[in-house]
This record gives structure tokens, C-alpha cells and sequence, in this order.
């Protein structure tokens, strides 16, 4: 069973766009390899980090969506930490999530439609 994660990497802010776009390809292929699917990729930018990590100050965010099972992002999780131009990432499994927004938007529906049903207040304010 397929579940979509987002996974977020962060690589050093001195390496090339070819490289960038190779490091990208490398880990597409990964999952579809695997058996998963990339949904989309997203070049976020140069950002400034919050504190300095592998004595960077600044990084290269790039956000994959994916469909994918355990083990493929498991190995995928490995070859970012192997990955030498990387040096943050963060995998977070967002399927769930989208049930519980979709399971709030029903019951929020169920409850709207008899305020609706009623008629509208009349938009003249009454004289007393």
C-alpha cells in the first residue's frame, strides 16, 4: 500500500545546479526503482538556515512529494544521510493528516447545512 510522504532536504549552498539537478534525478530514480512515485518536485531556493549546520549558515531547500511504501523510503532516507551534499532532511508521512482534514470538513459540513436550510436573517435591522 502506497502512503505519500514529503520529504524536505536541505544541500550545501556551494554546490552547482547541474549537480543539484543530478542529486534530484538520483533520488526520483530511487523511488521509482522502488516501486513508488514522485508526485512533484519543488526547488525552494537559497534560504538562510536558523543555525548553522555542517558549518553552514545558509542552504539549497528542495521538497519531493511521494507515493511510495516503508521500504522505499527507508532507502531513500539512507541515501540522503550518505549523500554528501546534503546535509538536513526530514521525511513526514502526510496521508494520515489529509484524513483527518477531510474527516473535519465532512462533520463541519454535516453541521452547516441546517444553518443553511434556514432562511437568511433579514439584512434591514428591526425598530424597536
Amino acid at each position: 500500500m502506497d502512503r505519500q510522504y514529503e520529504v524536505m532536504f536541505i544541500v550545501r549552498p556551494d554546490i552547482e545546479e547541474e549537480e543539484i539537478e543530478k542529486l534530484i534525478s538520483g533520488f526520483e530514480a530511487t523511488v521509482t526503482n522502488g516501486g513508488g512515485q514522485v508526485k512533484s518536485v519543488e526547488r525552494m531556493g537559497r534560504r538562510r538556515l536558523a543555525y548553522t549546520v555542517r558549518k553552514c549558515n545558509d542552504g539549497i531547500y528542495v521538497l519531493l512529494t511521494v507515493a511510495a511504501n516503508g521500504p522505499v523510503i527507508a532507502e531513500l532516507e539512507r541515501r540522503l544521510r550518505v549523500s554528501e551534499p546534503v546535509i538536513k532532511f526530514i521525511t513526514v508521512r502526510t496521508d494520515e493528516e489529509d484524513k483527518r482534514v477531510a474527516k473535519v470538513k465532512a462533520a463541519r459540513g454535516v453541521r452547516r447545512k441546517p444553518a443553511e436550510e434556514t432562511e437568511p436573517a433579514s439584512a434591514e435591522p428591526v425598530s424597536a
